[in-house]
């Protein structure tokens, strides 16, 4: 069983590389909606990302995949630039869309990639740190139907791999593959973990240089939720399918702002005043002696 050293205590706590805030609920009033998005000092200078006043960075929300339970949907993805991945992101309804919120922390510098829902309270996301390169594959895990969500790492150490994929049986049977690309050993790039703790602890079973063999792609009618990009809108749009057609449900705005550091004249704290030197107290005046008369 894998032991658990201090820096993956503290990732499944949700506590590392997190940006805690609180996000306003979005309204569905029929036109895309626009995510919340604020990109600070912090986040440019952790990723290296250079944005002066005269060339602000545009950032743009990708949604990767849909998983619906009953009047309860989830949309996974990230916020990112041209250049680098900001934030991870999930978007959760219970009312089938109509508001929107966000029921677990962003992760900077880390983007989701597959959701499995499997009953009415259990569901996994996975996803992994990719800043600079792929690293620190994770698990967010949900047991109370998505109201709130907890993050697992995979692997024992920090280092290289990603997410190829994954799948669980029950609440406690599951099994990942991890994709540890180029940086690792040619003859074992693949990773096979299993876990009989619901995602919350792993032990590998198997490494080898063949990529695992992947279950045909379910078809979008048969699970009746696709995303879909409208490039007129620039927006992702959710579409359901029912009554023989695809009808939109929801849509994102794909730009959500701009990284953009602060005038060098404002970012930095002015100077202080320089100390004022003592006064000398006033000269006291010579007492004279009265004049004879």
């Amino acid at each position: 069983m894998v032991k658990w050293p201090v820096w993956a205590l503290m990732a499944a706590s949700g506590s590392l590389l997190a940006q805690v805030s609180e996000k306003t609920p979005l309204t569905n009033a029929g036109a895309p909606m626009r995510v919340e998005f604020s990109c600070t000092d912090e986040d440019m200078d952790t990723l290296g990302l250079a944005c002066p006043p005269e060339a602000p960075c545009d950032a743009f929300l990708e949604l990767s995949a849909v998983e619906a339970v009953g009047a309860r949907l989830f949309l996974i993805g990230n916020v990112h630039t041209d250049a680098v991945t900001l934030h991870s992101i999930l978007l959760a309804t219970t009312d089938a869309g109509k508001t929107w919120e966000e029921p677990s922390e962003r992760i900077r510098g880390a983007a989701l990639d597959q959701i499995q829902i499997l009953d009415n309270e259990t569901g996994w996301i996975g996803g992994q740190v990719v800043q600079p390169l792929p690293r620190d594959p994770f698990l967010l895990k949900t047991a109370d139907g998505g109201l709130t969500w907890r993050r697992y790492p995979v692997l024992s150490e920090s280092r290289a791999g990603a997410v190829d994929r994954f799948r669980f049986e029950s609440r406690k049977d599951g099994l990942i593959w991890i994709d540890r690309g180029s940086s690792g050993e040619a003859e074992a790039r693949y990773e096979r973990y299993e876990s009989a703790t619901g995602g919350e602890s792993w032990t590998l079973r198997e490494a080898t240089s063949r990529q695992p063999p992947r279950e045909a792609a379910q078809a979008a009618k048969d699970t009746g939720w696709r995303l879909r990009p409208d490039a007129a809108a620039k927006a992702y749009r959710l579409e359901r399918y029912t009554e023989g057609q695809w009808r939109a449900v929801a849509s994102f705005l794909i730009p959500v702002g701009q990284c953009k550091a602060l005038p060098k004249a404002l970012s930095e704290p002015p100077p202080e005043p320089a100390p004022e030197a003592p006064k000398k107290p006033p000269a006291k005046k010579s007492e004279s002696l009265p004049k004879r008369k």
